[in-house]
């Protein structure tokens, strides 16, 4: 069991250590762009801005790649090379479907092991040399297309109408309930199907004069990204060299309001780093609406200053968030840390130790 665990965050963090250089190219293009363009009520303008226009469009190409190279790069890790193509398909799949990341590492892990499967199949010396580059990729490619778009897809669908429904009813109730819902909900996946229903809500409610909504959205979409980078510069020595370059990354992403720049981190270790985020951007979101906070642009993190009301409250929100998720995520990780050898403290027992040795 602990063996096949292991083997599975290796497949995870090969698809991880592949997508990270798209995640953080597309997402800091993205962040420089919209940092420079005016913020209007309606999110960023590049109607005047033609070369930022640019680099958001070549920074978005770049981030669309994301979900296909994680994908791929899960299932090759599998599979090898035959693993490729299925992979690519499924994460672009998940990109079209709005199944998010979560997709993208379902998507890859199916792939790998269908074309694990195949592989071991027995057939003539003949079709041998065929199966990987013909018969392998239409049988696996067929498979995760028929789960990504019929079986995925319609279920995904209507999660998103329900939920929309469910949340336009609770706004008329506890709102510090609802902004702890809707905190948990864009942390969760991380601009995938939950956390886009959530966004989509709050800018709902934009247009309905209800500016608090968006407010508690704006701090949660920050947190995840600025926690995790947050952690990796508290203790450097829980994580690794291409963690620390990713959480500076995602601390870049997290200022301009991209909440996928938590994705390398959560995608490698899911367990301990999506509760973790989600509890961030919770409290993020319940402090920004009992802070009054409102804000006027469908967008979040600090990027939204000018058009946020009440903006030392959205500051405290955004920042014992950041902090939560940080103490959360490196306190999970002390397990993993080597525990220091014990000294031997007297002589009787140093003795002890060197008559067993000998």
């Amino acid at each position: 069991m602990l063996e096949s665990m292991q083997k599975l965050r290796q497949h995870l963090l090969t698809g991880v250590s592949y997508a990270i250089p798209f995640i953080a190219c597309g997402g800091i293009l993205i962040a420089g762009a919209i940092a420079f363009a005016p913020m209007t009520p309606r999110g960023p303008d590049f109607s005047g801005s033609p070369h930022l226009k640019l680099v958001f469009d070549i920074g978005s190409a770049a981030f669309a790649l994301m979900l296909p190279v994680l994908s791929g790069y899960i299932s090759y890790s599998i599979a090898g090379k035959p693993g490729l193509l299925p992979g690519f398909l499924g994460g672009y799949l998940s990109g079209q479907i709005k199944a998010g990341f979560l997709g993208a590492i379902l998507a890859g892990l199916f792939a790998g092991y269908v074309v694990e499967i195949l592989k071991k199949v027995p057939v003539s010396k003949y079709l041998r040399p065929i199966m990987p580059i013909l018969v392998i990729p239409i049988i696996s490619g067929g498979l995760v297309g028929l789960l990504m778009i019929k079986v995925l897809g319609t279920p995904i669908a209507s999660f998103m109408t329900h939920a929309d429904h469910a949340l336009m009813s609770m706004s008329t109730g506890n709102g510090v309930i609802l902004a702890l819902i809707l905190g948990v909900m864009i942390a969760f996946d991380m601009g995938g199907p939950i956390n886009k229903t959530a966004f989509f809500f709050g800018a709902a409610m934009i247009r309905e004069g209800n500016y608090q909504i968006m407010g508690a959205c704006a701090a949660a979409i920050c947190t995840p990204p600025l926690g995790m980078g947050l952690a990796t510069l508290m203790r450097k020595r829980f994580w690794t060299m291409e963690e620390r370059e990713a959480g500076l990354a995602a601390i870049a992403m997290g200022l301009i309001g991209i909440t996928e720049g938590a994705i390398p981190f959560a995608a490698s270790d899911p367990l301990r780093v999506i509760p973790s985020i989600m509890a961030g951007s919770a409290l993020a979101s319940v402090v920004a609406f009992v802070g009054r906070v409102g804000d006027h642009a469908p967008h979040g993190g600090p990027i939204v200053l000018p058009v946020v009301d009440h903006r030392g409250a959205f500051v405290v929100a955004i920042t014992s968030g950041s902090l939560l998720t940080a103490a959360l995520i490196n306190f999970l990780k002390l397990r993993d840390q080597p525990k220091p050898k014990e000294v031997v403290k007297d002589a009787d027992t140093f003795e002890t130790v060197k008559q067993e040795v000998v």
